[in-house]
């Protein structure tokens, strides 16, 4: 039994530092190739290396990345609503295996999305300043899809095709969702690369599939509630 008063508070701090540090570790854990990678991008001395790279990084996409994410993301559901089981790693490791495939198949989608809006934002980026802007809103518009995507598919048992549109609707069908996402995460990007780099191995992602989630999940819970 959990005390109560001043002890009982110090100790539910101490339960969610460790949830969030632990599932963060595991979910880096398990992206270690992508993290080489992108580590090694930070001190390429030229273009061809970062060339030779790319479809490295590309690959990550759909083998480490979106599997990986996705678990962090069901993970953080369960705490959401109260369902969380005793073991963080068993559980992050059940919902890895239960949303491989489908993970994988979206991480191939994306990766392709995010190449081609990489590429065309960097090459109109030396040509053209206005078009070099307008891919960059695209960007921020991708970015949030991404996040939401993995709120959908750890929260329905739907076909892939089905749960793109549904992220895709949500991500353009709702500003106060979409500015939420993108403010709030934002500045925990901003504060983790800029003031506290110490805290992203930690905290910084599943911080963000947290806030993401919750988001996601009160904008579910009126829907639900206005469609009685």
């Amino acid at each position: 039994m959990r005390e109560s008063g001043l002890m009982g508070n110090i100790y539910t701090i101490c339960e969610w530092i460790m949830r969030f540090s632990v599932t963060n570790l595991l979910w880096i854990l398990f992206n270690i190739p992508l993290v080489f990678i992108g580590l090694s991008l930070l001190f390429i001395n030229s273009i061809q290396d970062a060339i030779i790279l790319t479809p490295f990084l590309l690959l990550c996409f759909p083998f480490c990345l979106f599997p990986a994410t996705s678990a962090m993301f069901a993970l953080v559901r369960d705490w959401i609503i109260n369902q969380e089981k005793a073991s963080i790693l068993g559980t992050f490791w059940g919902y890895y295996k239960e949303n491989y495939k489908q993970s994988m198949q979206a991480g191939i989608i994306f990766a392709l999305l995010w190449f081609i809006w990489a590429v065309d934002y960097f090459y109109f980026q030396q040509e053209n300043i206005v078009l070099m802007f307008v891919f960059l809103i695209m960007g921020v518009i991708l970015y949030v899809f991404t996040l939401l995507f993995f709120s959908v598919i750890v929260h329905y048992n739907l076909d892939l095709k089905t749960l793109l549109k549904k992220a895709f609707i949500l991500t353009v069908g709702s500003p106060v969702l979409f500015f939420s996402i993108i403010i709030v995460t934002g500045i925990i990007l901003l504060v983790s690369i800029q003031n506290l780099p110490i805290i992203i191995p930690f905290f910084t992602g599943s911080l963000i599939a947290f806030i993401t989630f919750s988001a996601f999940y009160r904008f579910f819970l009126r829907v639900k509630e206005e469609g009685k």
